[in-house]
């Protein structure tokens, strides 16, 4: 019962945004103001926060799932270390957000069970199957941060500095999987994923 209660209290902070980091987020040691920033200029950050803050929910949802089917013991403890800095990601979004007066996606919920739903169908696969959704996962989520990076304002250090550091953490998680045993899924597997992902982003933008 303890443990069913932790979980539910996960995926409640997850959907609410009430997560708290506990590593301080990158952007405090940047020390700038968005006063650099014109309006529609933080209208986009804010949308591609947005983004990041629906790919984090995202992200508790799958290692939630994950760790829930894991059959080996050192795989459910990796996705839970995995989760919990995956968490840290989720708090300096939802802090990037408030900072620029704007909101998580109204599609939280959504976003929750639907990954959280791929998560265990990943985890029943196997550990070595799931171990590799993860690698290919964190693959795809570094190219979508490089991507961020070069369409974020110049002078807007304080989200490049979130998003380098939620970029290097994704980078390590992918190794570590493969490292654990995770092999590569197929390719229609990866374009499938591919598809999903555009359409979170493109909605998440906006909604």
């Amino acid at each position: 019962m303890d443990k069913l209660i932790r979980e539910f209290d996960v995926a409640l902070r997850a959907i609410t945004g009430t997560t708290r980091a506990r590593r301080a987020s990158p952007a405090d040691a940047v020390g700038q103001d968005d006063t650099g920033l014109d309006a529609g200029q933080r209208r986009h950050v804010a949308g591609l926060m947005r983004v990041n803050h629906v790919g984090e929910v995202c992200a508790q949802a799958l290692y939630q799932a994950q760790k829930l089917t894991a059959r080996s013991p050192a795989v459910r403890a990796q996705m839970d270390d995995a989760a919990r800095e995956e968490e840290d990601h989720l708090g300096w979004c939802s802090q990037r957000l408030r900072e620029l007066s704007d909101r998580p996606s109204l599609l939280n919920p959504l976003w929750y069970a639907g990954a959280f739903a791929i998560g265990w169908i990943a985890g029943r696969a196997g550990d070595r199957i799931s171990l590799g959704f993860v690698s290919e996962t964190e693959r795809q989520v570094e190219q979508h941060l490089d991507s961020h990076l070069q369409r974020l304002p110049a002078q807007d250090l304080r989200s490049r500095a979130v998003v380098e550091q939620m970029r290097d953490d994704e980078m390590r998680h992918g190794a570590s999987a493969r490292d654990a045993g995770g092999i590569e899924l197929p390719r229609p597997v990866q374009a499938a994923m591919r598809a999903a992902a555009r359409v979170m982003t493109t909605t998440a933008y906006r909604i």
